[in-house]
């Protein structure tokens, strides 16, 4: 995953209703009923199957750091969709999301502008329509650069265009991403 897209997944996190499963059984348990068995989640986790019934009957209570990590994650990732979508259906189609960003962002502009790239520090509410274009694009699996291309226009329409009424030729580029969190 790239900066952007973890952004919007943990956005979409912050909606949830309930938080996940906390111990590694009740987590297992967790994946095993929504894969609909042991092998599927042993195959998702890089673990034998054995080990995921030890799991799921909670003879191995402590996993190692990197496979709680990842049990972690494999759950955070299934964890209460409707509501997940819910929240993301709103910010793109009445809400839209906040945006709060470090990065460089450079232009191409009419000649005798300044055009050169400088790192600096945003946080821009962008409307639902720019929403609905980043959440649209990741769920078609677009790349992390589609999804900086589409970061940066809506970053240049809201802050550097302002909505139209200046800047007309300027096209944004965004890069060297230090920073960026996504709020619903």
């Amino acid at each position: 995953m790239g900066i952007i897209s973890d952004g919007l997944d943990r956005a979409a996190q912050q909606a949830f209703t309930r938080p996940i499963p906390r111990s590694a059984g009740a987590q297992m348990r967790y994946l095993v009923k929504q894969f609909k068995g042991t092998r599927a989640v042993a195959q998702q986790l890089g673990v034998s199957q054995r080990t995921v019934e030890r799991y799921v009957k909670d003879q191995i209570r402590r996993p190692r750091a990197d496979l709680a990590q990842r049990l972690e994650d494999a759950v955070r990732r299934r964890w209460q969709p409707r509501v997940r979508a819910q929240a993301r259906r709103q910010a793109a189609t009445s809400t839209g999301v906040v945006v709060d960003t470090r990065a460089r962002f450079g232009f191409t502009a009419a000649p005798g502008t300044t055009d050169d790239a400088r790192i600096r520090h945003l946080t821009l509410a962008l409307p639902p329509h720019h929403a609905a274009r980043l959440f649209d694009a990741q769920d078609a699996g677009a790349s992390e650069q589609q999804l900086r291309d589409i970061a940066g226009q809506a970053l240049g329409e809201v802050y550097f265009r302002d909505g139209g009424r200046r800047a007309h030729d300027l096209e944004v580029e965004l890069t060297d991403i230090e920073h960026l969190q996504v709020d619903l």
